[in-house]
């Protein structure tokens, strides 16, 4: 049966993996209501554990105390639970799957010039529907690889369980025709619950990321 996180690292891990987010962002993420959130949420303010930032934008951030804290937390669950093993695994499958989503991304954006040398790539105005549908089908292959992964995920963690309807959702934002899901920043698109899928793996395993080429 998957295990249920507790509540303080549940938000104190949506705060680090979104990286800037705000209080009803978080209560629904940890499946809290607002006011028990904005509760925690002041708690580790004055912690020293989260700030909040007001002006044009508005939310909560994750602070160096924090992050320290919140990876202790993750270290003793794993292995209290006696997981890490499998999240390892996961991790790995994950790696090997990465290298693939990020050359798509890059295919996304470039393709090869007009003269067919293939020594140059120029940027994608997706004039051509052959290529970009090209992209789009490897997404799907990925995909299918992809959810399996989620699945034994899940099967570990509940806090890992929304990845994979998020990735379907993105998914199927794009085979409807609206591409900016495949990775357009500041919307739940396929490469940004990529990142934050890689994020979470980062500071489950305590895996340092500037270790890691992204």
């Amino acid at each position: 049966m998957s295990k249920i996180s507790e509540p303080n690292l549940l938000v104190l891990q949506v705060l680090r993996v979104k990286g800037f987010v705000d209080t009803e962002a978080v209560s629904e993420a940890v499946g809290l209501s607002e006011e028990d959130t904005l509760d925690m949420l002041n708690q580790f303010s004055e912690d020293g554990m989260a700030s909040y930032r007001e002006g044009r934008m508005v939310g909560w951030m994750i602070t160096p105390e924090g992050r320290s804290f919140g990876e202790q937390l993750l270290a003793n669950e794993v292995d209290n639970l006696g997981i890490r093993s499998e999240i390892e695994t996961a991790y790995k499958e994950f790696s090997e799957l990465n290298d693939a989503f990020k050359e798509l991304c890059t295919d996304w954006q470039l393709k090869p010039s007009a003269d067919g040398s293939g020594e140059e790539q120029v940027l994608n105005d997706h004039s051509d529907p052959i290529y970009d549908n090209g992209v789009i089908d490897r997404l799907v292959e990925l995909d299918k690889k992809t959810q399996p992964m989620c699945t034994r995920l899940t099967e570990q963690l509940e806090r890992f369980s929304s990845y994979g309807s998020r990735f379907t959702y993105a998914l199927e934002m794009v085979l409807k025709g609206d591409t900016d899901w495949i990775a357009k920043p500041m919307i739940e698109s396929y490469h940004t619950v990529w990142f934050e899928l890689h994020e979470n793996f980062f500071s489950t395993l305590g895996i340092d990321r500037a270790s890691e080429s992204t």
